[in-house]
């Protein structure tokens, strides 16, 4: 089933995110409808915050992406950590599902050692780099509660604030299915 992306301003987007056990009620089938969701929104990373479940799961399949290493890796993460990050920090152009139409330079270092157990609940403790570490960070960055704007500086954030307004406000142009923060 697809599910609805939080956009921009919905609280859950900023909270730190909860472990979960193994029987975690219905884990499996929001695992699937997360897949189905990030393929139907044409995305490449998607955490469970960004559809309204503040818990620290997130999927990644880098196979859109030319020349991703490994290839057409497809990969869920329970309860990841981020043990280790190094390497020359580089600045490549990111963008997020839950803010739309928003594309932004951001620093990453480029290799990282992350613990996490798969779907069936195997711990593993991996090293990646290049892309995969980089749309592992920025998954990992929404169980923590923070999105890619807060990496970029200041003055940038400033000039987006108008259009950070508008994608909370649900005053955006997007193609799949979207939840908007309530205003009262």
């Amino acid at each position: 089933m697809i599910l609805p992306i939080y956009a921009y301003g919905s609280p859950v987007l900023r909270k730190k995110c909860e472990d979960i056990s193994a029987d975690f009620p219905n884990l499996k089938e929001l695992i699937a409808n997360m897949y189905e969701t990030m393929y139907d929104s044409n995305g490449i990373g998607l955490a469970a915050p960004q559809v309204g479940v503040a818990v620290r799961l997130f999927i990644i399949d880098g196979s859109p992406i030319e020349n991703i290493k490994p290839v057409k890796f497809r990969q869920t993460f329970i309860n990841p950590l981020i043990l280790n990050e190094w390497g020359e920090p580089w600045r490549y152009e990111e963008g997020c599902l839950s803010i739309p139409t928003i594309r932004e330079n951001v620093m990453r270092r480029p290799e990282l050692t992350i613990r996490f157990w798969d779907e069936d609940f195997k711990q593993h403790e991996v090293d990646f780099d290049g892309m995969v570490a980089r749309i592992i960070q920025h998954e990992y960055d929404h169980i923590e509660g923070k999105l890619f704007v807060d990496h970029i500086s200041p003055l940038k954030r400033n000039l987006l604030k108008g259009k950070l307004a508008n994608i909370s406000a649900g005053r955006v142009n997007h193609d799949y299915k979207m939840k908007f923060p309530i205003r009262k």
